[in-house]
């Protein structure tokens, strides 16, 4: 047995750490620190410059300065970096979808914004968003995402040749030159990466959207269980800049809602 002083000094030295970690936790925050992984534009991508930029980047920015702290961005090769999220490295997970298998091992804020799931093909396909129509098809989505996920769960046991790619450029090239023949994504990114540009004239939203618990119906801010206090105080200026109006100021660029734009051809040479 372990003498009495012992265990009253493993006692003592307990209660020190509890009331330091209280003490550390009631200090103002100073900064939070984003994790993004900079590979899905217009959300979050690098310009020319380096810099990051996109609608998440601004967000985050917006955020940081409505709890008047420093943002500081973490950038990540993967989306769903949930150990490093767990070893303190950043504080937080910029822009991912709330999946019920997502929130087994973090918490979510409030949806940043709505998004949607389509199927894209060329118009004349005749393709639809179902096991059935793509069953023997090549179905490119982006490797790690909750499309992929959702696609190989439950499609691909029913015939559809699901690829996955690092890249939408790549995903995009391979989709144009025939190399797969439909993609599962959200709209906003394949009409930035393809519906909007001239390669993308022949090709369309196909379909229905995709609705179903893996893909989930927004994004939002992944946070660790425990850190409620992070997600309380994201919450509460997301909700201050819906009212001061700088939230719609922010989002009325990226045209979440429109409908693919017209493309004129270039003019011939």
């Amino acid at each position: 047995m372990l003498p009495v002083a012992l265990i009253h000094l493993c006692v003592l030295l307990a209660v020190l750490c509890s009331v330091s970690a209280v003490a550390d936790d009631e200090q103002p925050r100073r900064e939070i620190r984003f994790a993004v992984a900079a590979l899905f534009p217009p959300f979050q991508s690098r310009d020319p410059q380096g810099q990051l930029v996109g609608l998440n980047i601004e967000l985050g920015n917006a955020l940081c300065l409505q709890l008047n702290v420093r943002c500081t961005w973490v950038d990540q090769k993967v989306v769903e970096d949930f150990p490093g999220l767990e070893a303190r490295q950043f504080d937080a997970i910029m822009g991912m979808a709330p999946t019920s298998a997502r929130r087994r091992w973090v918490s979510f804020t409030d949806n940043l914004y709505p998004f949607t799931t389509r199927l894209v093909a060329r118009r004349q396909s005749g393709l639809l968003p179902t096991p059935r129509s793509l069953k023997g098809k090549r179905l490119g989505v982006l490797l790690g995402s909750n499309r992929e996920a959702f696609a190989r769960l439950k499609w691909a046991p029913k015939g559809v040749i699901v690829k996955s790619f690092w890249l939408n450029s790549e995903l995009v090239r391979s989709l144009v030159a025939g190399e797969i023949d439909a993609t599962l994504q959200g709209t906003v990114e394949i009409r930035e990466a393809l519906l909007d540009t001239y390669d993308g004239q022949d090709f369309d939203f196909l379909g229905p959207a995709v609705s179903a618990r893996l893909l989930g119906d927004g994004v939002a801010i992944a946070v660790r269980k425990p850190d409620t206090a992070l997600r309380n105080e994201l919450n509460r200026a997301l909700e201050q800049l819906m009212h001061n109006g700088e939230y719609q100021r922010l989002l009325e660029p990226y045209r979440l809602q429109a409908p693919p734009a017209e493309v004129t051809p270039p003019a011939a040479e």
